[in-house]
């Protein structure tokens, strides 16, 4: 059974009296060539366990099954859990969880997973994930410190260019320092809006965030770190001497000497500053605070 198959889904809905939920941002994939981009870009080899993120119907599930030693897949929806025991029912290497990714303990299923399978390796976190909260399950995933090689995520693609966006373009911003920050990135493939059932408004793309084992820059304090870039975003017309006034306390004086001691024009704004430039001057504010 096809299960990319536009009449295969139809079947399933028609058979299941399945409706698609339109505030969990449903949207199933027919293309079998943008699946096996997927598989392949993430990287899955026979030694890896891969944590799925929302699989719908299983499309990608089945097809990772065949890649990796486990595959764990995490859906919200019980309406599709049924589903889900029929369409992958011949694949003994996957379990079901019916829960919120953003209410799970990721870590605890990986690590209960190596506990009953030690000769797992590797952990690949995919997924095709809704659009409204694609930021807030990457940034959990990055902030809680998943143990995890890296995530591939097919995402809206006006998302995926503000992740890997460079300095000095518009649609660099907070997101792209805190991901970059994480993570190194890499484009899967562009996914044109007709190749879903149903059909989005807009294009989405996949890509692979490979986690960091180390940090990329040194930084005193973390948190404010964050904090800098999220102030330096927060009002991107300003330059950074206004923008940054007023956040942990930061004084006028404060940002002055920091942005001297950084060697940052105090007339810059935030986009235009590196991840290297914005480690340097949180460093330069955690001395004098």
């Amino acid at each position: 059974m096809k299960l990319y198959a536009p009449s295969t889904i139809k079947g399933i809905k028609e058979k299941y009296g399945f409706r698609l939920t339109k505030s969990l941002g449903q949207n199933f994939l027919t293309d079998k060539n943008i699946i096996d981009r997927i598989i392949e870009g993430s990287g899955i080899t026979e030694e890896d366990l891969v944590i799925e993120i929302g699989p719908g119907i299983g499309v990608i599930t089945y097809e990772a099954s065949l890649a990796a030693r486990r595959v764990i897949a995490v859906e919200i929806d019980r309406n599709l859990i049924p589903i889900l025991e029929e369409t992958l029912a011949e694949r003994e290497n996957i379990q079901v969880i019916n829960s919120d990714i953003l209410k799970t303990d990721v870590n605890r299923i990986i690590e209960d997973a190596r506990k009953k399978d030690p000769k797992i390796k590797g952990v690949k976190i995919i997924g095709n994930l809704p659009y409204y909260i694609t930021t807030p399950i990457i940034m959990k995933l990055l902030e809680e410190g998943v143990k995890a090689d890296g995530i591939t995520a097919m995402m809206q693609k006006e998302v995926a260019d503000r992740i890997k966006a460079a300095p000095g373009t518009k649609a660099y911003g907070a997101l792209s320092v805190a991901v970059q920050y994480y993570c190194e990135i890499e484009s899967v493939v562009n996914v044109p809006k007709e190749v879903f059932v149903p059909q989005p408004k807009v294009d989405s793309a996949v890509l692979n965030l490979k986690i960091r084992k180390t940090c990329p820059v040194e930084t005193r304090d973390r948190e404010l770190f964050f904090a800098v870039v999220k102030a330096g975003f927060g009002q991107r017309r300003k330059t950074l001497s206004n923008s940054l006034m007023g956040v942990k306390n930061i004084t006028k004086e404060i940002v002055f000497e920091s942005l001297n001691a950084a060697g940052i024009e105090p007339s810059r704004r935030a986009e235009t500053l590196s991840l290297e430039e914005f480690a340097q001057l949180s460093n330069q504010v955690a001395l004098r605070l």
